[in-house]
């Protein structure tokens, strides 16, 4: 389902209206006096993030190297 913006000659009104993609754009306007409507190009919403957010170290991928996993200082 797509949200798409309208707007109406004969009445002047914008209006949005959810259909599916697959569906033939309106021709009548919603406010009764039967105008005709044309389809306008709104912006998206784009990516919303919520939450506490996202981090370098959530998709780390883990080191195979001994020397950084074991903790030695080296000394013999």
């Amino acid at each position: 389902m797509a949200t798409y913006d309208y707007h109406c000659h004969t009445c002047g009104k914008d209006f949005e209206h959810v259909q599916s993609m697959k569906d033939d754009a309106l021709t009548l306007c919603l406010c009764g006096k039967n105008g005709s409507v044309e389809r306008r190009i709104s912006a998206s919403a784009g990516i919303i993030f919520k939450g506490s957010g996202f981090y370098v170290t959530d998709y780390k991928k883990n080191s195979s190297t001994p020397a950084s996993s074991s903790g030695d200082s080296g000394s013999t």
